[in-house]
């Protein structure tokens, strides 16, 4: 009896731990997928001299108009500059649904990229807000600058708690 309840309060112990090691590990790879797609926009367009495009969606359905990235994102070279990815528009990346509970959200409005040959992104700078099963003062905000940096930072008490929330 004293060896079950020792391997309970074990196993009571070590559940929690491995969650949150996993949801750790899932929103850690989640950042790197994303930091991986930027750089990759950033240098194809600089190398080509035409416009890239990073936006939530599939290789199937192209771009959706969203700021929940969860989903997963593709990054294409916009050839003809209509911000719609056609059939003999050069698929770059696909980044599939993000493991566990991540959610990736990016600034409202904001729902794709356009990397210019200077390598800037066209628009304003844009914050993206990743959390995961961890709860909210675990979030992390992603903010890319117009000039094609990246940084991190810590959300705001709303925009964290609005990233755990189903959209």
């Amino acid at each position: 009896m004293i060896a079950l309840a020792v391997v309970s309060a074990l196993i009571c112990a070590a559940v929690p731990a491995w969650s949150n090691a996993r949801e750790a590990t899932c929103s850690g790879a989640a950042q790197a997928a994303l930091v991986e797609s930027v750089l990759g926009a950033v240098r194809h367009s600089v190398l080509t001299g035409g416009d890239v495009v990073l936006c939530p969606g599939d290789e199937a359905g192209g771009c959706r108009s969203s700021i929940d990235w969860s989903q997963g994102w593709i990054v294409y070279a916009d050839i003809d500059g209509d911000r719609t990815r056609d059939g003999n528009e050069t698929l770059l990346k696909i980044t599939v649904s993000l493991g566990g509970k991540v959610h990736l959200r990016s600034t409202t409005g904001r729902t794709r990229l356009v990397f210019q040959p200077n390598g800037g992104n066209a628009g304003s700078n844009v914050t993206f807000t990743l959390c995961d099963g961890r709860g909210p003062e675990q979030a992390v905000t992603l903010v890319l600058a117009n000039d094609g940096r990246l940084h991190s930072g810590k959300p705001t008490k709303a925009a964290a708690l609005a990233c755990i929330s189903p959209m």
